[in-house]
């Protein structure tokens, strides 16, 4: 095989009362794609970072073709030939596209210095194409979806036309079809010798896509595996350390009283005439495609999108929810698809966001008792094994898995009858996956009924007690867990009843 175009070695960075990286190492070739694994925390955002400029190394060596590289600022990593596609959207909402794609880098004109618009324009034009992506390059990056500014961040990746590109979780909040779209322009890419870091928990994704896959576990490097000679069990044991017998746990619980009936529920537009109940102990999945409205309806029985029809009923109870504050008093809990917007307060504590929604179990006389607030939060970061060197720590340096964690506390802390998750383990390691399916486990066991909502079907099907799947707004299927199948769950998931 050729000499790697980039070589990591023996890189290593602390930050105050964390060792990340401690001497990892990592080869990327021409026209190779090197999956990087591991667990969330386990140092891979960490490294990249360092890779893409952002994070200065404490010590090791980077080898780019063959001389030694060293690097001040993600710029300087962008002019030598090195780019990164970031988990989090880095856009600017009231920009355009093509504005995002070409921003610091805007074409100008010869003889004025003004931006030559129709250039920016056509250039942006050419890199959505490759995408298949029929959007204006003029339309405001606030006027798309989640899916489309995460290929707009695609699109701009490329656009520096790297030679190393890194891509961190790039299909995590795209369809299935820019997905496909993705993966024929990684093919593209390969073709045309460019080096590739894949990251990403989606493991059928990273045997399809990879030639190599390298494994992180606790800022460690455990290993480099050729794609076509190792399997799942072997990357999931080199991942979390030990052998895993069953990724999906699902506990049988006899299901009590029913908690929450749905009848009739409409939203214009969105909802049509959703009807179903939901028992004690019991997990209910909800299955469709990205906008079948999955999240529409969870939304609107938390009350955060007002319902124009219909009727919830608590313990038979009618009960009127017209605000997510209605909602928490009737007992109902939504952990949001989008932690980082409408989940958590980035730039402020592990303990200020566990305790947000529930300050009247933490205060005495008016005033938040230390000793309360103190104690409910550390009872949740040892339950529930949140990585943060403490609980003053500000939320947004956590990794994604323990940020999942913190959500899902603090509506705990709430003591919910009816727990919503709203894709629970999107972006994050299969560890900290069966740290959640156990959870849950131990809520059904308290008696308490979650609507879990994912676009993994394997997932579904291993924790649901019953599915229901959703397609144009409307509830087209519904099946137990021994009824339920992957085929079955796709043609309700198209409409094909």
């Amino acid at each position: 095989m050729d000499k790697p175009i980039l070589k990591m070695e023996n890189i290593s960075k602390s930050f105050p009362g964390v060792k990340a990286l401690e001497n990892v190492q990592l080869d990327l070739y021409k026209g190779k794609v090197i999956a990087l694994l591991g667990e969330n925390g386990a140092g891979k955002s960490t490294l990249m970072k360092i890779l893409s400029g952002v994070y200065k190394k404490d010590s090791g060596t980077i080898t780019y073709k063959e001389k030694k590289l060293e690097l001040h600022n993600p710029k300087d990593a962008q002019e030598k030939g090195i780019s990164i596609i970031h988990q989090e959207l880095n856009l600017i909402h009231y920009l355009s596209v093509a504005e995002n794609i070409f921003l610091g880098r805007e074409f100008c004109k010869k003889y004025t210095g003004n931006i030559d618009w129709t250039k920016l324009y056509t250039e942006a034009k050419k890199y959505l194409d490759l995408l298949d992506m029929d959007i204006n390059p003029k339309k405001l990056v606030n006027q798309l979806s989640i899916s489309e500014q995460q290929m707009i961040e695609i699109a701009k990746a490329l656009s520096f036309e790297s030679e190393v590109i890194i891509m961190d979780e790039p299909t995590a909040a795209i369809t299935k079809q820019e997905t496909e779209t993705l993966f024929k322009i990684i093919e593209k890419l390969k073709e045309s010798n460019k080096a590739i870091i894949y990251i990403s928990h989606k493991l059928d994704e990273v045997f399809r896509i990879s030639d190599f896959i390298t494994v992180l576990r606790d800022g460690k490097y455990i290993g480099t595996v050729k794609t076509d000679q190792t399997s799942q069990t072997e990357l999931l044991q080199m991942m979390v350390g030990r052998k895993i017998e069953d990724i999906y746990i699902r506990n049988i619980v006899n299901k009590g009283d029913e908690i929450l009936r749905v009848e009739n529920l409409t939203k214009k537009g969105l909802l049509n005439n959703i009807n179903f109940q939901l028992n004690r102990g019991e997990v209910l999945g909800i299955s469709g495609l990205m906008g079948a409205g999955r999240t529409e309806m969870a939304k609107t029985i938390f009350g955060s999108i007002k319902k124009d029809g219909g009727a919830i009923y608590i313990h038979g109870q009618k009960t009127i929810i017209n605000s997510p504050i209605d909602a928490v008093k009737a007992g109902i809990a939504y952990a949001s698809e989008d932690r980082k917007s409408e989940g958590l307060f980035l730039g402020l504590s592990v303990k200020f966001n566990i305790t947000i929604s529930s300050l009247k179990k933490i205060l005495k006389r008016g005033m938040i008792s230390n000793k309360s607030e103190k104690s409910e939060v550390d009872k949740y970061i040892q339950q529930f094994n949140i990585k943060t060197p403490s609980a003053v720590q500000k939320i947004k340096n956590l990794s994604g898995g323990n940020q999942q964690k913190v959500v899902i506390s603090k509506w705990l802390l709430s003591n919910p009858q009816v727990l919503i998750l709203d894709e629970p383990t999107r972006g994050i390691d299969v560890g900290a996956k069966i740290e959640i399916y156990q959870l849950m486990n131990d809520l059904k066991e308290q008696g308490v009924a979650i609507i879990f909502i994912s676009s993994e079907m394997p997932e579904l099907l291993g924790v649901s007690d019953r599915i229901l799947v959703m397609h144009n707004g409307s509830i087209t299927g519904e099946f137990t867990h021994g009824e339920a199948t992957q085929e079955k769950l796709s043609r309700c998931a198209f409409g094909l009843t």
